[in-house]
């Protein structure tokens, strides 16, 4: 193994997890089951990893292809299993690409390609869920 994870108990359900790369970030669960809404859920976390993957991919490939990106928002929507363990099934990205004069044929390149080759967390969830995608360009001037 080379990547390295480690998450501390803080107290009730609030935890600190520490990346490979010394960041941190705090976790927590509802109060219904005993936390205190300190920090977003494991599982949404799943998701945040899953948007911060494919943007970087989105983004570097829109950069090196010489797009004029200015802003790009990927919003990610999921349905969980009703048993446990309630994975994800079905997981939609949505991506919110602006820019000047962008060329749609990059951007729907970019999207496929982080979607179908180059996002690991993708590529991972689509073991358990089906995965979708799409994408709207804002002309900004």
């Amino acid at each position: 193994m080379d990547t390295i994870a480690r998450v501390k108990w803080l107290d009730n359900l609030c935890l600190v997890g520490q990346t490979a790369s010394g960041h941190a970030v705090v976790m927590d669960g509802p109060p219904d089951i005993g936390g205190q809404n300190l920090g977003p859920r494991p599982m949404e976390m799943v998701l945040l990893g899953l948007g911060g993957c494919t943007a970087v991919d989105v983004i570097t490939m829109l950069n090196k292809s010489n797009q004029a990106v200015t802003d790009c928002h990927i919003e990610v929507s999921a349905e969980r299993a009703d048993s446990i363990p309630k994975v994800y099934t079905k997981i939609h990205v949505h991506y919110i690409v602006s820019g000047r004069d962008l060329n749609e044929a990059k951007v729907a390149r970019a999207v496929n390609l982080s979607s179908e080759k180059y996002c690991s967390v993708s590529k991972m969830l689509e073991q358990s869920a089906q995965v979708t995608h799409d994408f709207e360009i804002v002309t900004v001037d």
